[in-house]
Formats: structure tokens, sequence, C-alpha cells
């Protein structure tokens, strides 16, 4: 292994391990809670666009069967009144209006049903972030019961026991000691 390669893997090595020992978790899963809102609230502006747009859709297709039916009407007076190239020009434009309105609704349907599938997953990543903040709180638990039993065991670990029992018997010695001298 070449002297950079070595040096690398040293540099690696340590930086891998400075990022491990300055992850906190809480503020790890506090900043994904944040991002996962963050999308959350980008979802939520594109539904809404979507749901605007399907409204105008529709709205685009009542103006057109709306036409149509005044055509139609215009169709028929026009007859009445023995008016036939008034009436042929209606009819044109009525059948105009109804195949383009036939048109935006099949345009309409599509995009509703799109804005159905957006809303359901809008939904689901509300769910998914609810879930995460619950999984979080458990988590947090979890790390802070594995936190306090590994401070018991680095005190236990710092109180062996013979150099407790030590102390204890050299106190035992000076008290021994004192008596001694206050008989003689």
């Amino acid at each position: 292994m070449g002297l950079f390669d070595r040096l690398s893997t040293v540099l690696r090595s340590n930086l891998n391990d400075l990022i491990s020992s300055a992850e906190n978790p809480e503020k790890m899963l506090n900043q994904i809670i944040i991002d996962m809102r963050s999308q959350l609230a980008k979802a939520k502006q594109h539904v809404a666009g979507a749901i605007a747009d399907e409204k105008r859709l529709h709205d685009q297709v009542q103006g057109e069967f709306k036409q149509a039916q005044e055509w139609e009407q215009r169709a028929m007076l026009a007859v009445q009144g023995q008016q036939d190239d008034l009436a042929k020009q209606a009819l044109i434009r009525f059948n105009e209006h109804s195949q383009h309105a036939q048109q935006l609704e099949q345009t309409w349907q599509a995009h509703r049903a799109e804005t159905e599938k957006l809303k359901n997953s809008l939904r689901d990543l509300n769910d998914k972030i609810e879930e995460a903040k619950r999984k979080k709180n458990l988590l947090m638990a979890r790390q802070k019961r594995a936190q306090a039993h590994q401070r018991i065991q680095e005190t236990m670990s710092g109180m062996s026991e013979s150099s407790a029992y030590e102390a204890f018997s050299r106190m035992e010695e000076k008290i021994a000691d004192n008596e001694r001298r206050l008989i003689a």
C-alpha cells in the first residue's frame, strides 16, 4: 500500500470518526422531521395548484356546454324564422362547441383522477410524518436509556472492587491507629 493510500485511509477514518462523534441523534431526528415538513408544504402547494387547474378546466367545460346550448337555441330560432343560412351557421357553431366541450371533459376527468391521486399521496405523506414524530419520541427514549446505561457502566468500571476495598481497609487501619494512640 502506497504512502498516499495509507494517508488517505487515515484521513477518511479520522473524518468518519469525527462526524460520528458529532452526530446528535435528537438533533438529527428533529432535522429529518423538519425536512419532511418542508416536503409536505411543497406537496401541499402542488396539490393546491392541481386543484385550481382542475376547477379552471371544469369551468371551461361548463362554459363550452353552455355555448353549445346557446348555439342550439339560435339554430332552432333560425329554423322557426325560416332563416336557413343562419340556422346552418348556428348548427356549425353548436357542433364546434359540443366537440370542444367533450374533449375538455375527457381532459378534465383525467386531471380530476390525477388530482385525487395527489390528494391521497399528500395524506400518506402527512401520515408518515406523524408516524416519524411518534417513532422519534420512542427512539429518543431508547437513546436516553442507552446513555444512562453507559454512564452507569462507566461509573461502575471506575469503581473497581479492589480499590474500594483497599480504601475501606486503609480507613479501618487509620481508625485502629487512632485507637492505639488513645490507649497509649
